[in-house]
């Protein structure tokens, strides 16, 4: 299998309940969506929007005038998210079931979320596609799992169990936001979830090479 191919493997039995696993890191969603200040009007980027949980926070923060961008490459996890959009009525949700290393945007971001979205941030592909379609100046968030420090030994084989039935390259912890961090200015993180999460903030310097 390709790590996309694992990946979907994965997710194909955890799209049912994935809604009400996510209700405990909820607080670190809206806060990590916090560090991109959204404005209304603004068009905002999903990236691997899973069932499109965050959705409802993004339009608020880019109201109707706005637009919410978003793509999956699970199918399960994909129809999940497009009956949530057709039962809201979401007029200015857009969202498409395509891996991130293809996928078209209709219009370029003014800013991008990376929440718990491993696989994609390790993948130089899928992070160069992405910021190809992303205005210079974009806030960028992100939030996910990563290592212990060095020192703690084998604390972090706990991580990597955690982060093993979610994805492919489960042990590439370290510095998970570096692919992002090489494309941005100001880059800015911090732990949380005792040492073994991260969130962070930054803004693409425009290049979309």
């Amino acid at each position: 299998m390709t790590d996309n191919e694992l990946s979907i493997e994965r997710y194909r039995n955890k799209a049912a309940g994935y809604d009400a696993s996510a209700e405990f890191t909820m607080p670190l969603r809206r806060r990590t969506i916090g560090l991109l200040k959204l404005q209304p009007g603004q068009t905002v980027l999903d990236v691997g929007a899973g069932t499109g949980l965050s959705y409802a926070l993004l339009r608020e923060g880019v109201g109707d005038q706005g637009r919410v961008l978003g793509f999956e490459q699970s199918p399960e996890m994909f129809a999940v998210g497009q009956d949530r959009v057709a039962r809201e009525g979401w007029a200015n949700v857009w969202h498409t079931n395509q891996p991130a290393e293809t996928m078209v945007l209709p219009a370029l971001a003014d800013a991008v979320l990376f929440n718990y979205t491993h696989d994609i941030c390790r993948t130089p592909a899928a992070v160069a596609n992405i910021f190809r379609q992303v205005r210079p100046g974009a806030r960028v968030a992100m939030a996910g799992i990563k290592f212990f420090p060095w020192w703690t030994g084998p604390l972090n084989l706990l991580a990597w169990l955690k982060n093993r039935p979610y994805n492919a390259k489960a042990a590439d912890l370290w510095s998970p936001w570096s692919l992002v961090a090489e494309r941005c200015d100001k880059l800015e993180w911090q732990s949380t979830q005792w040492g073994m999460g991260y969130i962070a903030s930054a803004i693409y310097r425009g290049d979309r090479s």
